[in-house]
């Protein structure tokens, strides 16, 4: 099994006093790591999927709770967003249990961050997973055998059961595109009209990594523009989807206000493409090659807790930077290659005008971005 980033990270909290909230995708493997880090405790697991579960859970008043979590000094609410009212609950457990370490796992962080957020404040640790990374892969299998399968994994991705299943990626991916991804979103988003989704994520794929147009999507779609804004909204706290506003200072020439989409998963988005054509035949490997970067390097910001800002930056002439992190007032950036022979250079203007520090990112150092060290 792959030793997650988070499980030494997150063991370090046990018995801080507040509640350790773990969010991210369905299916990267939440669950697994909770119950990994209590392996050899004595805990208490409430599935928020269980209907008898959720009864319980809500609205529950002291004497309630004491009598459901008995003598157990670790309890843990999976699915926790299941739950109408958790938060309140879970405040009630933080404040008056204080022997007890409660953990929660969550799939949709438009449900879960709202009802945490107001009843939880300074009561915990919130954390996200998302599917395996390229540092905790080649941990697992070493140098040799991450290289021989670099190109599956910009196909196939890194969730973990496309990881231990071999030969069967693609099954696992339809299945847990077409079962799990969208589950949270339709429910609780309340979209009546699931072909529209299905619809805006396909062209979302198929313009991955470029500046998308708001007003062209809906006519794409059949949709008005504030629907797609609020789909995509929807799609990024679902954590299919995130976003990259661009960057924009000093110059008048500089595009401000434009966003480029990419998703969290190479394998996902192929899914919905329906395309995993070996990478030489394809014409979208700069994308493919771009998206998996970018991915990565989100993960190690988030698991590194290096608060960087994160953009892309063009002008109107056309020179442009793949991606600029702003971290502790110091601009870099970065330009993705996936052919070596190819010469690249970073714009001068944007060096000169940000005093930025710069690199070109290509297949022979790419682990240097994708591992913060």
């Amino acid at each position: 099994m792959y030793k997650r980033y988070l499980e030494d990270i997150i063991s370090k909290r046990i018995d801080s006093g507040k509640a350790i909230i773990l969010m991210g995708p369905r299916q990267v493997g939440k669950t697994t790591l909770i119950e990994k880090i209590l392996e050899k405790k004595d805990y208490l697991l409430l599935d928020g999927d269980d209907p008898k579960t959720k009864t319980l859970l809500t609205e529950p008043n002291t004497e309630q709770l004491r009598s459901l979590l008995g003598k157990h000094k670790y309890v843990f609410i999976d699915e926790a967003q299941r739950v109408e009212g958790i938060g309140l609950t879970m405040k009630i457990i933080v404040d008056r249990f204080r022997d007890i370490q409660l953990f929660a796992s969550g799939s949709s962080s438009f449900d879960l961050s709202n009802k945490l957020n107001e009843p939880l404040t300074g009561r915990k640790w919130e954390y996200k997973l998302f599917p395996v990374s390229w540092e905790e892969y080649e941990n697992y299998h070493g140098y040799l055998y991450s290289e021989q399968q670099f190109e599956n994994r910009l196909l196939y991705g890194f969730y973990p059961d496309v990881l231990n299943n071999p030969g069967d990626e693609i099954n696992i991916l339809k299945n847990l595109v077409s079962s799990y991804l969208y589950k949270d979103i339709l429910s609780f988003a309340n979209i009546r009209k699931p072909e529209i989704l299905d619809k805006l994520v396909q062209a979302l794929a198929l313009q991955m990594g470029s500046e998308v147009n708001y007003s062209e999507l809906a006519q794409i779609v059949n949709v008005d523009k504030n629907t797609i804004s609020r789909y995509i909204d929807i799609l990024q706290k679902g954590y299919i989807i995130f976003s990259l506003g661009s960057f924009s200072r000093n110059l008048r020439n500089e595009i401000k206000t434009n966003k480029k989409i990419y998703f969290y998963d190479n394998g996902v988005r192929n899914m919905v493409i329906g395309n995993f054509n070996p990478i030489d035949l394809r014409t979208d490997k700069g994308a493919l090659w771009e998206n998996f970067l970018i991915s990565e390097r989100i993960k190690q910001l988030e698991y590194k807790q290096r608060y960087a800002r994160t953009y892309f930056w063009r002008t109107k002439q056309q020179q442009e930077v793949d991606f600029v992190e702003d971290y502790n007032g110091k601009i870099y950036g970065y330009e993705f290659k996936w052919n070596n022979k190819r010469r690249v250079k970073l714009s001068k203007t944007f060096v000169d005008s940000y005093k930025a520090e710069s690199m070109v990112i290509d297949k022979n150092n790419f682990r240097d971005f994708v591992i913060i060290k």
